[in-house]
């Protein structure tokens, strides 16, 4: 058994920018990741080594130092109202101050000084998508990279090794409370680390063993509406006038058939489809997208989404989002990928006609197929309309060339009530990022790791010096 003042289990940004603030402030500080280290996160399918995925437990694409964040293309959102739900724990001015600080750090970490959306062309983007029904959301974008992620995590890691104990490759499997105080956590390997403060910020993949927790101590819990669709990709000449602009132009629809919402997300120029294995102890395989800083593929690609809150006694939308997914994987092996062309005539695609068509797939291991076996006809009929009113807005959008890939599901999980300084019932029991469900990007999880470190060093009494001096840029 060892005692520390701080633990912090998940080594993704939300972890990681709690143990930053904390740091310097003489404070014992424990990071738990159930991951590899960032150099030995490597995906064999990325890497052409095999065309399906295997799938490697832990899944090195979401697990591992940096989270899910550090196979991203490394968008960073400087917005409190795209990215997560932190405005409405903290406030919309606090949240603005934490996002400008996170910035900050990142910057001094080695992130691109460039700012896309802003500027007068913004305006007139959002003014073309109002006449095609559609919102766009114009916000102050930086993009990274997914290779120049890396190396601003490895930055943060260097700076982080002398200053807290990091174990890797080992999970937290319980959290340990009395008398309504946090006391600790037990391991997979056994052992029991006690400590007066627990940060826990268990990403995406560790959602749902988070839920499982929080449910096993009587923590009062929320849901998120049920995000899923597909990742569309087209030639990225379609919608380079709004990537050159806005880099991540995101825009909101509601379906006329259902009134639900469907959003673009992740939108990737220049970048290539992936396929990640998530979904904790009970995996499936979905599909995402990468941009790369230094090389660039003739495709976009991004996701559209459709949110649905289902009615009682609905309360997992995990187990939802991961059998549309498993389907998806029964059907492909993996990905599903089918032409728009395809689905509109209620044909599959072949690999024949998927070799004819002008949209080249960046996902080598996608199999040609029907989406519409997979995904359920309201979430595909209200991708269908926001296809085409995206095409009034950017013609060759819904071409029938472009590439739908099945399945996208995001598992933000339900969330859990918290305290404005994003503390749990359990008292000095915080949870922060996405897998906590405050937060769904890279600025914003940092942002609630740096809330909750913050109220932890105020309650310690320590004043700590800024993350932002001391970084060595990498």
């Amino acid at each position: 058994m060892a005692q520390y003042d701080v633990i912090i289990v998940g080594g993704g940004p939300g972890g990681l920018f709690a143990a930053l603030e904390m740091a310097a402030s003489g404070l014992s500080i424990l990071l738990l990741e159930r991951g590899r280290d960032i150099e030995k996160r490597r995906c064999p399918v990325q890497e052409g080594k095999v065309k399906v995925c295997p799938p490697c437990i832990p899944c090195h694409v979401v697990s591992g130092l940096g989270g899910a964040g550090a196979f991203s293309d490394g968008k960073l959102t400087l917005s409190p109202t795209v990215g997560g739900r932190l405005a409405e724990y903290v406030g919309q001015e606090t949240a603005e101050s934490l996002i400008h600080y996170v910035d900050e750090v990142y910057l001094g970490l080695g992130a691109s000084d460039r700012l896309y959306g802003v500027g007068p062309e913004v305006e007139e983007l959002r003014r073309r998508a109002a006449l095609a029904d559609l919102r766009l959301i114009p916000i102050p974008v930086r993009h990274v990279g997914t290779e120049r992620l890396r190396s601003v995590l490895q930055g943060l890691r260097s700076h982080l090794t002398p200053r807290a104990d990091m174990r890797l490759g080992v999970a937290a499997t319980s959290i340990i409370v009395k008398d309504g105080q946090v006391l600790g956590v037990d391991t997979d390997r056994g052992e029991r680390h006690t400590c007066t403060y627990l940060v826990v910020a268990p990403g995406r993949e560790g959602a749902e063993w988070l839920m499982k927790e929080a449910s096993r101590l009587g923590l009062t819990r929320y849901h998120n509406p049920v995000d899923l669709g597909v990742r569309v990709e087209v030639p990225a000449a379609v919608l380079e006038e709004f990537t050159r602009v806005l880099y991540e132009a995101k825009m909101e629809y509601f379906s006329h058939t259902f009134d639900d919402r469907i959003r673009t997300f992740c939108m990737c120029p220049y970048g290539e489809v992936t396929m990640e294995t998530t979904g904790g102890a009970d995996p499936v395989t979905t599909v995402n997208g990468h941009s790369y800083a230094t090389h660039h593929t003739p495709n976009t690609n991004f996701a559209l989404l459709v949110s649905t809150v289902f009615t009682q006694p609905f309360r997992d939308p995990i187990a939802y989002g991961k059998s549309v997914a498993r389907l998806a994987n029964l059907l492909s092996g993996g990905v599903l990928v089918q032409r728009l062309g395809d689905l509109q005539e209620g044909r599959r695609t072949t690999p024949a006609r998927l070799k004819r068509g002008l949209v080249e797939p960046t996902l080598a291991g996608a199999t040609p197929g029907d989406v519409s076996c997979a995904i359920p006809y309201r979430f595909l009929k209200g991708i269908m309309e926001m296809l085409e009113a995206m095409d009034r807005l950017a013609p060759g959008v819904a071409s029938r060339h472009t590439l739908l890939y099945g399945v996208e599901v995001k598992f933000y999980s339900s969330y859990l009530h918290l305290s404005r300084c994003l503390e749990t019932q359990v008292s000095n029991l915080f949870t922060v990022g996405d897998g906590a469900g405050v937060t769904r990007g890279l600025v914003q999880a940092s942002a609630s790791g740096v809330a909750a470190a913050r109220e932890i060093l105020s309650r310690a009494g320590v004043t700590a010096t800024p993350a932002t001096s001391g970084i060595a840029l990498p």
